[in-house]
Parts: structure tokens; sequence; C-alpha cells
């Protein structure tokens, strides 16, 4: 039963997440260098998880010491676990979790900067600072949403890709600009239920700061901005031409953007929070998709 807990903790319905993310990095890998290393991509994959799971975790902790989950309205997307306000977990045990699954994902982390290369290690210590930074002070200055677009997004798909070419290069830098974008969308429409609870802990999102009409309308264009970006990079040749399957998400994006418009009704936010993550985790994933058919053909 306590495993049964444990598991429910870790919001596992976001740890797809890291799935698409590593296989992202490494498809572009492959389609550069013509080869992968699958247990270096399973290894990845292992410690992103961890290092995801940690982000949720402590986020969970915060929020309840905060006092911000006592307040929150839960959807299926937003407010937490509900774990430590029902009581059904301990705030040490939320605790511990946390620490030990950051300390598995920064032994992998180590294990990757030893075997191939030392530079692997700036990107690494951003990702750090972005885990335990976020909720208690990144939270709490203007558009936060950046550090999950940056930690949780771009990053990884630059480290899955490093680890099997131990380099970086400008194309690589480019192809992981949507999923910043993305994944900085993911927590940025999933803040507007959360708003009232969110000012009793001080935050100041962006749907806080600049109110959630004019929040909703920046949402719908760094939505647009993924599509436009895929596009102008396929057509200057940075880009494989398959990449341009990732553009088949975007009636779905549509979807999201106009639900996000009635943000007022939660009848229509929920759909569009619901078809956010859809366009998140597809678009990245077509986009790997792309990378790989643009390697076989």
């Amino acid at each position: 039963m306590k495993l049964k807990l444990y598991f429910l903790e870790t919001r596992p319905q976001f740890l797809i997440l890291p799935l698409v993310l590593c296989f992202l990095g490494t498809a572009i890998a492959w389609f550069y260098y013509g080869y992968f290393n699958l247990g270096h991509a399973l290894l990845a994959t292992f410690g992103l998880l961890m290092a995801h799971t940690s982000v949720n975790t402590i986020n969970d902790y915060c929020d309840y010491k905060s006092g911000v989950d006592l307040a929150t309205k839960r959807t299926p997307f937003s407010g937490g676990s509900g774990m430590l306000p029902a009581a059904l977990l301990k705030p040490a045990e939320v605790l511990w979790m946390t620490v030990i699954t950051f300390l598995i994902a920064a032994g992998v982390g180590i294990y990757f900067v030893i075997v191939t290369g030392w530079q692997l290690l700036p990107l690494l210590f951003v990702g750090a600072l972005c885990i335990f930074l976020y909720t208690p002070v990144i939270l709490k200055q203007k558009w936060p949403e950046w550090s999950p677009g940056v930690g949780l997004g771009s990053l990884p798909v630059l480290g899955a890709y490093f680890i099997q070419t131990s380099a970086y290069t400008w194309p690589v830098v480019i192809a992981s600009i949507p999923s910043g974008i993305l994944v900085c969308n993911l927590l940025f429409l999933n803040e507007f239920p959360d708003t009232e609870a969110d000012k009793t802990a001080n935050r100041k999102t962006t749907p806080i700061i600049m109110g959630k009409q004019k929040a909703s309308k920046i949402y719908a264009a760094l939505t647009l901005l993924v599509y436009i970006w895929i596009i102008v990079w396929v057509i200057a040749g940075t880009m494989p031409v398959y990449s341009l399957l990732a553009l088949l998400t975007l009636p779905i994006a549509i979807k999201a953007m106009k639900g996000a418009k009635h943000y007022q009704d939660m009848n229509q936010l929920l759909p569009a929070m619901a078809a956010n993550v859809l366009v998140v985790l597809l678009t990245q994933f077509l986009l790997g998709v792309g990378y790989i058919l643009a390697k076989a053909f």
C-alpha cells in the first residue's frame, strides 16, 4: 500500500516527459552521427526520470509547507499530487523521496561526466539549480516559467545529445528550443487554476503578474512560435524536412489556445490543459521521429 502511495507521489502521469526528451536528444544524435549507445540512452533516461521525480516531490513538499496546497483547487494537471494535504504521506517521507531521487540522478550525471566529458557538468549544474530553486526562489520572481523550460526542456535534450556525442553543436541547440518553449507552456497553462493559491505564497507567475487575459495571449504566441521556429529552420536547412511532422499537432494546439482564452470557465480550461499536455509530448515525439526518418531516408 505504501509503495503505491510513493508511486502516486511521483505524479507518474508527468513522467512521460523525460522519456520523450531523451528520445528526442538521442534521435538528433543519431541523425548527425549515425549511431547511438543504447545503454547510455537508457541510463540517461533513468537519470532524468529520477531528476524529474525529485522536482515533483520537492514542489509538493514546498507547496504543503507554504500552505499553497491547502488553498489549491486541484485538477488532473495542476495542484500537486494531493498526498500531503490528504495526510496519506508525511512531509518527511516526501522530503526523503526528493533527496534519494536527486542523489540517484546526481550519481548518473557524475558517471556521464566521467565517461563523456566535463562539458556536461555546467548543464547538470544549471539543471540542479532549476530543480531546487524553482519553488522556494524562482517562483517568487517575475517570469518564473523560464526555469522549467530550461531545466526540464532544452537542457535534457542537449544532455541526451551530449551523452551520445560528447559535443554540443548549434543545430542541436536550435532543435532544443521548441522543447524549452513547450515545457514552459506546460507549466504556464497549468498555473491558471492556481493563481489565487499562489498569491498566498507571494508567487509571481505570469498569470498573476499580467492577468489571465494577457497571459492567455502570451501562451498562444509561445505555442505558435514553436511551429514557426521549426518551419523557419527547416527552410534554412538546419533542421531536416521531416521535422515538419511536428506540425501535425497544430490542430490540438489550436484547441488548447482557444480553451485558454476562456480561462474563467473550467469546463473549457480543463480540456485546453489536456490538449496542451498532448501538444507538449506529441510535438517533441514527432520531432524525434522526423530526425529518425530523415536519417533513414
